[in-house]
């Protein structure tokens, strides 16, 4: 009796296999299609959060594949434009998640761009020229492009926070805050509410349409840091592919400082 419910009535037998699904009867004998699939979402959650003198790019460590964690510590942000090896001096950061080994592809480029454009003129580049310039890397890639959701943050010329937005063909938008990667949905309403105050009215102010919105200002650091680890606490309760570690780096005018902490591990 059970041997008669573990076969599958299609195949006519047991160990039915995805590989090996069963062809119409319009299909000619032998007829098999092949097909090159070079992408994987190897999951993970990215955000970033822009304050009045400071950036901060955090994302969590869990490097998986459908339901198998390939690393826990996997990192998704990484300095950009560095001269020394453990990149030390270097201005901007980038994170990148969905398709690892197109992140960090696209990061090994964009850092050599900057590097170069260091070498030549003396300086780092800026976070804006540095925006523009991933921008057209992304599009060159647009017929076969790289399967990662990049945002990359650093100061701007004036020394407010910055933080820019991709998709993956290099559209490009600067925004106070921005998450991507398998837990965006579930981290994006959030950021909506606490950094850009959607729907919050000022108290008082009047009723149904008459309510002012609250006006939208940086928050400081230490908020921004609490409103980080929250936002990935809750991720990671509703999220299998997001987990383990959280690494953190805010960029201020002094370098940029790195933290970790830990998540859940199941």
């Amino acid at each position: 009796m059970a041997a008669m419910f573990s076969q599958n009535p299609i195949m006519n037998g047991p160990n039915y296999s995805f590989s090996d699904t069963p062809r119409t009867n319009n299909a000619p004998e032998g007829a098999r299609q092949h097909r090159f699939d070079p992408y994987t979402d190897n999951g993970g959650s990215t955000l970033a959060i822009a304050g009045a003198d400071f950036a901060i790019m955090a994302g969590d460590t869990r490097h998986t594949s459908g339901y198998s964690i390939n690393s826990r510590f996997s990192p998704k942000c990484f300095r950009i434009g560095g001269t020394t090896a453990d990149q030390s001096d270097a201005t901007m950061v980038l994170s990148v998640v969905g398709f690892a080994a197109d992140g960090e592809a696209l990061k090994e480029r964009l850092d050599t761009v900057c590097k170069m454009y260091r070498y030549r003129h003396g300086k780092p580049m800026s976070v804006n020229a540095c925006a523009k310039r991933l921008s057209t890397i992304l599009y060159q890639k647009r017929f076969f492009p790289y399967y990662a959701y990049a945002i990359l943050g650093g100061l701007d010329e004036e020394g407010k926070g910055a933080v820019y937005s991709y998709d993956p063909v290099g559209s490009y938008e600067r925004e106070q805050c921005r998450a991507g990667g398998a837990a965006a949905s579930l981290i994006m309403p959030f950021l909506d509410n606490q950094v850009n105050f959607k729907n919050q009215y000022v108290p008082g102010s009047g009723e149904g349409h008459a309510l002012q919105e609250r006006e939208r200002k940086p928050l400081p650091r230490k908020e921004v840091e609490i409103l980080v680890k929250d936002a990935f606490d809750g991720a990671v309760e509703r999220h299998i592919e997001v987990g383990d570690y959280l690494q953190m780096m805010v960029v201020t005018k002094d370098g940029i400082e790195e933290l970790i902490m830990p998540l859940k591990k199941d």
